[in-house]
């Protein structure tokens, strides 16, 4: 059984940063696609990052994300990240970390491509 526990998120002000952890247990997470998507009250979930898998690593950002999010794994601790800067009171939700094979050939933000998510942790940024 895959079981993928996140943690990290808070409750902290515009302008700061936090580090979420994704660990895994049950697949080693070096050879799959990983993905970070979030939901806020009242919205859909939506696609927030991902690490596509073809023989190496590429990632992938939305654009409402591009330049402040980095997504990166740590093999040999079977763990993903996203590093959140810059965050905006926008950025509020709950994000979930997901494992799938997502290839550089797929759009990583089809969440039916992830077979196994996280139950989520909860970012709050004041304003």
């Amino acid at each position: 059984q895959v079981q993928l526990v996140e943690s990290g998120g808070g409750l902290v002000q515009a302008g700061d940063s936090l580090r979420l952890s994704c660990v895994a247990s049950g697949r080693t997470l070096s050879r799959y696609g990983m993905g970070w998507f979030r939901q806020a009250p009242g919205k859909e979930r939506e696609f927030v990052a991902a690490l596509s898998w073809s023989g190496g690593d590429t990632a992938h950002y939305a654009d409402s994300v591009k330049g402040r999010f980095t997504i990166s794994r740590d093999n040999a601790k079977n763990t993903v990240y996203l590093q959140m800067n810059s965050l905006k009171p926008e950025d509020a939700a709950v994000y979930y970390c997901a494992t799938g094979i997502v290839t550089d050939y797929d759009l990583p933000g089809d969440q039916s491509l992830y077979d196994y998510w996280g139950q989520g942790t909860q970012v709050t940024v004041s304003s």
